[in-house]
């Protein structure tokens, strides 16, 4: 893993990578329990379709023990589930919104804040609406299908999450 303090870009060759990575975000969550429950902690998810945004997602609720069926929000806009003992991930797509005004009018601001982690895809289509981010992870692929991660700390608890994430490097 390449990184300076807010940023590390890591290459991600197959799906059990991808869940390699998962697996070491949600250790780091469970690390900053305390600060997501007094603060929340905001993730955003860019990248082509394709790119392996939900695919992280499925795969970093998997390692926060979510069991059954994780959706894809693709048509339902949001997908809720309980972790870390008392807190909420709010997993969002925005791909179908015509417009960044369709966040608001749909009440979401209250799905952010403390106790909440959110993971948001096709947030540019909800632009200035949304939240500040904490993290945001940019997805590639590669000409040899491989997904490239580049993971930018954008708050303190972003680049908390991002050393928590690197401590548990091998």
């Amino acid at each position: 893993m390449n990184s300076s303090p807010t940023d590390a870009v890591v290459i991600l060759a197959d799906e059990a990578q991808t869940e390699a990575i998962a697996q070491k975000f949600a250790s780091a969550f469970v690390a900053l329990r305390e600060h997501i429950l007094k603060q929340g902690f905001n993730l955003r998810l860019t990248g082509d379709l394709g790119a392996g945004k939900t695919t992280f997602t499925r795969a970093l609720l998997r390692s926060l023990g979510v069991t059954g069926r994780v959706r894809s929000p693709t048509f339902e806009l949001v997908e809720e589930y309980d972790v870390l003992e008392g807190c909420v991930f709010y997993h969002f797509d925005f791909y179908r919104f015509e417009s960044p005004r369709e966040f608001e009018e749909a009440g979401f601001r209250d799905m952010f804040g403390s106790a909440r982690i959110t993971a948001c895809e096709w947030s540019e289509k909800a632009a200035d609406y949304l939240p500040a981010a904490d993290m945001e992870i940019t997805l590639t692929v590669d000409s040899d299908n491989a997904r490239r991660a580049r993971l930018w700390a954008a708050s303190a608890a972003g680049k908390a999450l991002l050393t928590e994430v690197q401590s548990h490097a091998a």
